[in-house]
């Protein structure tokens, strides 16, 4: 499995709902899983973004259709990257 980096912005929409339905966010961490896709940490954070998920995915396209499917309900825009940890970013390094 591939760890994964998930940054995102609430719409006016998204705001909305979680102001009225904050609950919300746990049920489509439901979704996700049952996509194929687990989280392994969620935040919400101050600054440029409102969410930051780590979340550990089968492969790319599988994380591909998670951003998808949640893109397309236009209550949030997403920017995933792939990480890789420490550890294995220094043993490709020797």
């Amino acid at each position: 499995m591939a760890t994964y980096v998930m940054l995102s912005n609430l719409t006016d929409e998204g705001a909305r709902t979680i102001r009225h339905h904050p609950e919300r966010i746990k049920e489509v961490n439901k979704e996700v899983e049952a996509l194929g896709v687990k989280v392994l940490a969620q935040y919400a954070v101050l600054g440029p973004y409102d969410f930051v998920n780590i979340v550990e995915a089968p492969d790319n396209l599988a994380i591909a259709r998670v951003s998808a499917e949640l893109a397309s309900r236009g209550s949030i825009k997403l920017m995933t990257m792939p990480a890789i940890s420490v550890d294995e970013f220094i043993a490709k390094l020797k």
